[in-house]
């Protein structure tokens, strides 16, 4: 079963989305919130069309494990997409996950273009990645 990971922020959406097998995360998209309406449907679209069995949401903890603003922020985004889908819906912590997708880039070579685009779906990737990795150690 696909899963879908999404890294919820202010500006831009980043999306990633599993294998079929569910071991592998991969980036997938970055996703513009100029319009609520549209990024809630273009992320219903690609539930659709990549058959999505599962979204996973990054929801941002402070450094001492506490949620604050930002967090409030992504579970408004939630309920909203909630609402409108069928498919299970889980937080999972993405503390730190910006600066791990930022190094990654940095260390593969990755010109500067972009780079906060694709620093969005990787930490998407990132945050997927994680949970599918915790499933797989616990034989789900």
């Amino acid at each position: 079963m696909r899963s879908l990971g999404l890294d919820v922020g202010d500006k831009r959406i980043g999306v990633a989305l599993s294998d079929p097998e569910g071991i592998l995360a991969s980036p997938f998209a970055v996703i513009n919130r100029g319009d609520e309406s549209q990024a809630l449907e273009a992320i219903l679209n690609i539930i659709k069309q990549q058959q999505v069995g599962r979204v996973i949401i990054g929801l941002p903890h402070s450094l001492d494990g506490s949620l604050g603003e930002q967090a409030q922020k992504v579970k408004d985004f939630v309920q909203k997409l909630s609402s409108r889908i069928q498919v299970p819906l889980e937080y999972r912590d993405e503390r730190l996950t910006t600066v791990m997708a930022e190094r990654l880039r940095r260390a593969s070579g990755s010109k500067r273009t972009k780079k906060k685009t694709r620093n969005d779906a990787q930490a998407a990737a990132l945050i997927l990645q994680g949970y599918l990795d915790e499933g797989l150690s616990c034989g789900l």
